[in-house]
């Protein structure tokens, strides 16, 4: 089963049911007008987002799906989400230990339409094969439900435990459980946790915003600092801008500030 949380539990519980199960569902963390402004800021690049046609049931992302990236520089709205103490105070038990300090790996909006197949299983962690299953502690990941998010509409598949299986180990269909979450609900999960889109096989469009931390010496699966770059960032609060990637890991990310001021 999926451990649930109420966002006035202790935050020390929610991070070591995440560390023991891999996945947890916290109710109610973000607020009607959040998710309200937004949906607003973010419908212009959705009208304008692909929908995705291929049916191949090979293929890693479903069809009928709209996707888009740039999150922080397209939404201030996006920008309380990122910045969120019960998020954070989980981020920070499982990846700190790992590194100096953490940065945004992924920002996204993922909204999953009728007729949408269920996507494959993976981890959050794969793009990092040269580690081997079971893998570090390197990815923490979020889907913020914008709307419910139900066994019909294509809730997320998620496979308690398997952060913690050998390499090699398939799901069985009793093991994959669907996270079904009310608007302002957040699942949060381990970077080795199978997971992924569940089937659509409602009338409606399921609305999620996909946010995922990692360890600050890794390069980012998102590039950040295209889709937030300088002449954005600048203009962003210091703690998300240190956040996006705009900061030094140790010795690693040095620049020539001159550069920009004589280009």
């Amino acid at each position: 089963m999926i451990p649930v949380f109420d966002i006035s539990d202790d935050q020390a519980d929610i991070g070591n049911a995440l560390r023991l199960d891999g996945c947890v569902v916290v109710k109610g963390v973000s607020a009607v007008q959040t998710r309200d402004a937004l949906v607003a800021e973010l419908n212009r690049y959705l009208e304008k987002a692909q929908i995705e046609s291929q049916v191949d049931p090979e293929a890693f992302y479903p069809g009928s799906t709209k996707r888009i990236t740039a999150l922080v520089a397209r939404s201030e709205a996006c920008q309380e989400l990122l910045m969120h103490p019960t998020l954070h105070s989980v981020v920070a038990d499982v990846l700190l230990p790992n590194c100096e300090h953490y940065q945004l790996h992924v920002a996204s909006a993922l909204v999953v339409g009728p007729g949408a197949r269920k996507q494959v299983l993976h981890r959050e962690d794969d793009v990092y094969e040269f580690f081997e299953v079971p893998r570090p502690d390197m990815i923490v990941a979020s889907m913020w439900a914008m709307t419910d998010f139900t066994k019909a509409n294509g809730a997320t598949q998620i496979v308690p435990g398997s952060h913690r299986w050998e390499a090699g180990r398939d799901a069985t269909p009793d093991e994959v459980f669907q996270a079904e979450m009310s608007a302002g609900d957040v699942l949060m999960w381990h970077g080795g946790t199978l997971h992924g889109a569940g089937a659509n096989v409602s009338e409606e469009w399921r609305y999620g915003v996909f946010l995922s931390f990692s360890l600050g010496w890794l390069r980012q699966e998102e590039n950040q600092y295209l889709d937030v770059p300088p002449e954005v960032a600048e203009r962003l609060p210091k703690a998300i801008r240190d956040l996006v990637g705009y900061k030094m890991h140790d010795g690693l990310g040095f620049y020539d500030p001159s550069v920009r001021q004589t280009s």
